[in-house]
This record gives C-alpha cells, sequence and structure tokens, in this order.
C-alpha cells in the first residue's frame, strides 16, 4: 500500500460522509449528456467499500445519504433552470429545490445502503468486501429502492442508474431498468471493488482450498451471468413482428423557448414557425406529430365565449391549411373543465387528434402529472401560507385515467348502402395509411419515464408518441429525458417518436437505437416512415414484476452465501 493509498483511506475512515458525498456526486457523470459512466462505476464501488467499512448500520444510513445528496443534486440540475422561467420566483429557489428533492430522493439509496451493510453483518460479520452476499444483496436491494422511487409520492424515476448502459442495454427486455441498475451494482463491485481490496492493510485469513474453489465459481458464476445480460440481444430480424405497411410520419421542432411560448404577442410567429415546417413535400398521407402544447388555442367547441380568443372552428382551419387531405394530426393542446356555473375548474394537459377535414378524433389526457408544475398539492393549505405560485396559473391540471392506446383514425360506422362517393371517402378517411388504424400509444412528457407504466398491455399500441416541453430542461435534463425514452423502447419492444418544441427529437426504433433527430435549439422536421413494433418483450407480458422478482432472487442468494459465511 503506497502512502497515498494510506492518506486516502485515513481521510474516508476520518470523513466518511463527505468522501461519500463527493463520491455520489463524481457518480452522476455517467448520465447524459457527460456520459462518463467509468467514473460511475468507480464512485459506486467506492461507495460500496464506505458502507461496507461502517462500523454501525446507522452509519451507512448517512453514508448512503450522504452518497444520494452528492448523486442526485448534480444529475438532476436542470430542475434550477425551470424556475428561471417561472414569473417573481428568483433564480436561487430552483437551486433551493433541487437541494430539497435530493435530500429526499437520498433516502432510498441510504436504504439499500443499510439493508446491504446489515445482510453483511449478519451472523459472523463478512471478512471481505467482496463478500458474495454483500454484493447481491447491494444489487438486489438497489433494484428495489428504484422500484419504489418510481411510485411511492407518485414517484419520481428520472435517471435509474442502469441508463447509463443505454448502448449494452438489451437486458432491460427481460428484467427491465431496474434490473438493468442492479446489473451496474454487480458490475461495479466484480470489476472494481476487488483493487479495493488489495489495498486493504489487514487482510482476512487464507481460504482453504474448497472455500476458495467455492468462492471462484460463485464468482465465475455471477460473471457469466452479468456478461452474458450485458450482451444479450434480441432476436434475429426474421423472428421479429413483421412490419404492418409503410407509415410516414412528419415530426415538427419549431425551435420555441419557453421564455417566447406563452407571449401573447408572439403566438402568431410561433405558430408560423410550426406552419413552415409542417407544409406537406409530397401528396403522400402522413402522420403530422407536433410537441406538448403546441398550440395556445382551444381546440373544442362548447366553451363559454369569453375562453377562446380564436374559435375552434378558425384553430382547426389553420391546421386543415397544413395537411393534405389524408393526413392525420396528433398535436398538444389544453382542454378546460367547468362547474356547473361555466367558470374554468380545471385543466387537462392533453394531445387530440385532428382530421384533414377539421374533425377532432380520439384524446389523450396525460394522467402523471408534475407536482408543483402541473398542480400543487394541498393547495387550499399552502395557498393560505403564500405558496400558490409554485404552480403556474389559478387552476390544477386534472389527471386522465393512465395508459390509453388511441386508434388513428377513429372508425365510425359505416352506412349500410354506401354509394361510391361515400366509399371513396371512406377509404380516403378512414384508412389512410393502407390499414383499418394506426394504434398509438400516448405518454406525454415527462410520463415516459415511468418503467413499466407506459403502455395500456389490453391493447397493445403499434408505437409510443411522447410529445414532450423540454425547453425548461437546461442543457442536461432533453439528453436525459432522450435516453430514458430510448429505455421504454427496448422494453417494450416499440418504437418511440418524440416531439419537441427545442430539442431533443427523435424517431427510435424498437431496439432503442436513434434513426433520425433533430440537435437542441434548432428548428427543423423529420420526415421519415414509422419503423416496425417487434413481438411483445417478456418484460411487455409481465412489467415490474420481472425486476421485483430478480431483486427477490439476488436476496435470496445473498441470505444463501450470507448462511456460509461469505
Amino acid at each position: 500500500m503506497t502512502a497515498l493509498s494510506s492518506r486516502i483511506i485515513a481521510f474516508a475512515n476520518r470523513w466518511p460522509k463527505l468522501v461519500a458525498l463527493a463520491l455520489g456526486a463524481v457518480s452522476a457523470t455517467g448520465f447524459a449528456p457527460l456520459n462518463l459512466w467509468p467514473l460511475t462505476l468507480l464512485a459506486f464501488a467506492g461507495w460500496m467499500a464506505l458502507v461496507a467499512r461502517s462500523g454501525k448500520g446507522w452509519g451507512a444510513f448517512g453514508i448512503g445519504w450522504a452518497f444520494g445528496v452528492g448523486h442526485f443534486t448534480i444529475g438532476l440540475n436542470w430542475i434550477a433552470t425551470a424556475f428561471t422561467y417561472q414569473a417573481a420566483m428568483p433564480a436561487w429557489l430552483g437551486w433551493i429545490a433541487v437541494l430539497l428533492l435530493s435530500l429526499y430522493l437520498a433516502v432510498y439509496p441510504a436504504l439499500a445502503a443499510w439493508g446491504a451493510w446489515v445482510v453483511r453483518h449478519w451472523g459472523v460479520p463478512a471478512t471481505r468486501l467482496t463478500s458474495p452476499s454483500y454484493i447481491l444483496a447491494f444489487a438486489g436491494l438497489w433494484i428495489l429502492t428504484e422500484w419504489l422511487r418510481s411510485w411511492v409520492f407518485t414517484g419520481f424515476a428520472w435517471n435509474p442508474l442502469g441508463v447509463i448502459a443505454i448502448g449494452l442495454a438489451q437486458p432491460a427486455e427481460l428484467i427491465g431498468s431496474y434490473g438493468l441498475s442492479g446489473l451496474m451494482i454487480i458490475a461495479s463491485a466484480i470489476y472494481v471493488l476487488p483493487h479495493f481490496e488489495r489495498g486493504r492493510a489487514h487482510t482476512p485469513p487464507d481460504l482453504s482450498e474448497r472455500q476458495q474453489l467455492q468462492m471462484q465459481l460463485g464468482f465465475g458464476t455471477l460473471i457469466a451471468v452479468t456478461v452474458a445480460l450485458m450482451y444479450f440481444q434480441p432476436l434475429p430480424a426474421a423472428e421479429k413482428k413483421p412490419a404492418q405497411g409503410t407509415i410516414p410520419v412528419t415530426v415538427v421542432q419549431p425551435n420555441v423557448g419557453q421564455q417566447d411560448k406563452w407571449e401573447g404577442g408572439k403566438a402568431d410567429a410561433n405558430f408560423a414557425k410550426l406552419a413552415r415546417l409542417t407544409k406537406p413535400k409530397d401528396g403522400r398521407p402522413r402522420l403530422i406529430l407536433w410537441p406538448e402544447a403546441a398550440v395556445p388555442d382551444y381546440l373544442e367547441t362548447g366553451y363559454p365565449s369569453v375562453y377562446y380568443d380564436r374559435s375552434p372552428a378558425e384553430a382547426r382551419a389553420r391546421l386543415v391549411d397544413l395537411m393534405n387531405p389524408s393526413d392525420v394530426m396528433l398535436l398538444g393542446a389544453l382542454k378546460l373543465e367547468f362547474d356547473k356555473q361555466g367558470e374554468a375548474v380545471g385543466a387537462r394537459n392533453a394531445v387530440m387528434t385532428v382530421h384533414a377535414d377539421g374533425s377532432l378524433g380520439p384524446r389523450y389526457d396525460k394522467a402523471h402529472l408534475v407536482p408543483y408544475g402541473e398542480y400543487l398539492p394541498m393547495r387550499p393549505v399552502l395557498s393560505a401560507i403564500g405558496l400558490s405560485r409554485l404552480a403556474p396559473g389559478d387552476i390544477d391540471f386534472w389527471p386522465g385515467p393512465g395508459p390509453r392506446t388511441l386508434a388513428v383514425p377513429e372508425v365510425p360506422e359505416p352506412p349500410l348502402a354506401p354509394d361510391a362517393n361515400e366509399i371513396e371517402k371512406i377509404v380516403r378517411r378512414e384508412m389512410p395509411f393502407g390499414r383499418r388504424a394506426l394504434n398509438v400509444g400516448l405518454q406525454i412528457c415527462y410520463e415516459i419515464i415511468f418503467s413499466g407504466q407506459v403502455v395500456d398491455r389490453a391493447h397493445r399500441p403499434d408505437f409510443i408518441f411522447n410529445p414532450s416541453n423540454d425547453a425548461w430542461f437546461g442543457g442536461w435534463g432533453p439528453p436525459q429525458h432522450l435516453a430514458q425514452a430510448r429505455l421504454r423502447a427496448i422494453e417494450e419492444g416499440l418504437p418511440v417518436v418524440r416531439a419537441t418544441p427545442t430539442g431533443i427529437s427523435a424517431v427510435i426504433d424498437a431496439d432503442g437505437r436513434i434513426l433520425e433527430s433533430l440537435p437542441m435549439h434548432e428548428a427543423g422536421r423529420i420526415d421519415t416512415d414509422l419503423p416496425p413494433a417487434h413481438a411483445p418483450t417478456l418484460f411487455a407480458r409481465y412489467g415490474n414484476k420481472l425486476p421485483v422478482g430478480f431483486a427477490l432472487l439476488l436476496l435470496a442468494l445473498a441470505i444463501a452465501f450470507r448462511r456460509r459465511g461469505r
């Protein structure tokens, strides 16, 4: 052991929580846009070594909590940028929000650290950092705490650890994103922790030849499973679900920044940007995809006239002017909810279907709303103490029922005895893509980050449309959002198409590969054909039962190793 190593170990032993805080900050550099995943693996191994050296369970919990504070504060720094767009809010308040959120989210890695420490010290404490029981317990508990983080208090699943391996993420087809995160813990422990073992001043007594053989077999199995899953490839193309015809899509990115989006005097200029990028290049029927909240106009009829700046008929006519006769448009728009007195009491963040004849088709309402962004929890209480301004507007958004598949276009019952003109109209309107209907799964903005919650499994779609507004989220949020959308494509075996106002818009195939994309802060359009879906993956069939089951299996193996003193 070198003098430098001795000093580092002495400092870590004296200030373990400070070192854990720094390691947590370093670990976040593996996420986009930096993608320094080797540093993430190194930081996690160092953190696991600190937890293992802790003398008490509460100490292990504190080390885990400090690590989580550093990890989430750096990884979620983009949230601070969102506050700069809020009227009457100082910019520094954004960083307070990031820190407060991180203090809460850090509880989850703290629980994983405490649980792994308990397993390590169960019975006769393990003597080696690389004991199989400790590694397996840490991986299993990390999976479970990530899964808990995705739904407790409505959930905030941003940046699962497994997303650092997006280039080798095919195991997500089997065990989901949270299971992939567990593999990252195992990989970090197997390939990095042994280096910490060699540097220890006091090594455990030599093992017997039989114990050494059992240890080698155990680790060999772990390594083989990890490598096999990391390099697992999907089925050959011939065994995948075939494409069902060519579906041309036009994805529009107008490069309208958040500072301009709701400026009343800029509404016409913003629409002109969308219109210029939407006009057809040929006569093929297209599926036109616009971003979240693309237009400020209300497209539905029936509201009190005071709410309309432009009539629904005029608003839809502007859209129809951009379409071929058989085009279909999906765009983000707002819907209002009224009480019996005609007062607006709620709103819906919706995706609406507009046909080329100006009629509206099926609608999707966002279900997983952003606390403090789209609604204010406990509004009567918080408003009474002056905190209502945390949520823009005087009314809250209301949630929709959850994942839904829209049939586009929606097919009505045909007339009993249609004439030739009616038949032509039916074919043009009801089968513009050469098939009865295109099944579209919808996830608005950050709904796409929730693994296992993005698809109506009873009505599997042909692809997932993810309109979003990432203009709030600085330089780090959009690439992280895109990476998580790619994980959903791999898990579900479905293409994902993203349309955003400022980037990153993209067409992602069912293997998670980016086929076409538009960079941040550039106006543009994507004209391409919709990639085909795969047959349902194992994860698409069983969802988060698989990663939870994988975590329980790892914990069972950890207990089995621990009972043998390993």
